[in-house]
């Protein structure tokens, strides 16, 4: 046939996030997606803006591999472990050259739990897909209001949306910590992280160069930074001291 209608879960957002996740159909043909239509609001979503993942349906209709984006328990250290040490050993985006052992994964997670940051995975179907936390951005004080991100997805699901969901909820629970501004340090300039930084609202902060050496090169660390709520436009409720 030239048409077949598909189910689909919306599992992420591009530029703009439509709300809580909810079924979709996609009309799809020799050309392509032609729409996405909201079954439940009968609307007309621009294709452009919305990634999607195919989703079994159990007998009920009912979604069985929903993506959802959760806090962090220190029982998910070893796949976070896991997710981290490839990317230690097959990327430059962390400057570490020995991946985090399984001890140093849990208490990690355990400490930035305890300040009260945020520390986020993405799962589906009990398998975590991806991570992200924010942390101080320094320890003196009047870096306060000031936090550091960090998000790694798993290497197979790259390129999925899961990134951008990470860091829409992280944005948002760190401006619920009381943080103000954002700052991401991209290890060596990785483009995949400079686009999904700059998608999700972040701006060019500096680099600097030839600051690190990995794989036999030098490499720069792109900053970039993103206000959170107010930002500068308001002092906050307390001075830090």
């Amino acid at each position: 046939p030239a048409c077949t209608m598909i189910d689909f879960i919306i599992i992420s957002f591009s530029y703009a996030r439509i709300g809580r996740l909810g079924l979709m159909r996609l009309s799809v043909g020799r050309c392509g997606a032609k729409s996405l239509i909201d079954i439940k609001h009968r609307k007309m979503l621009p294709k452009a803006v919305i990634l999607c993942q195919r989703c079994r349906m159990d007998g009920a209709g009912q979604a069985k591999n929903e993506m959802i984006v959760r806090g962090a328990r220190v029982t998910d250290a070893q796949a976070i472990a896991d997710i981290y040490a490839h990317h230690v050993l097959n990327g430059t985006a962390s400057f570490d050259t020995v991946p985090r052992t399984l001890d140093q994964t849990e208490q990690k997670i355990a400490d930035i739990l305890a300040h009260g940051w945020p520390f986020l995975v993405a799962e589906c179907e009990g398998v975590i897909l991806g991570y992200a936390y924010a942390t101080a951005f320094r320890d003196r004080p009047a870096y306060g209001f000031t936090c550091e991100n960090s998000i790694y997805v798993r290497a197979q699901h790259v390129g999925q949306g899961i990134g951008a969901e990470l860091m829409h909820r992280l944005l948002d629970e760190a401006h619920a910590c009381g943080f103000r501004q954002m700052i991401a340090v991209i290890g060596g300039g990785e483009p995949a992280s400079v686009a999904l930084h700059t998608k999700m609202g972040f701006t060019f902060a500096g680099r600097m160069r030839s600051v690190g050496r990995k794989f036999g090169r030098w490499l720069d660390s792109v900053y970039m930074q993103a206000e959170l709520g107010e930002g500068d436009r308001t002092a906050p409720a307390r001075e830090p001291g």
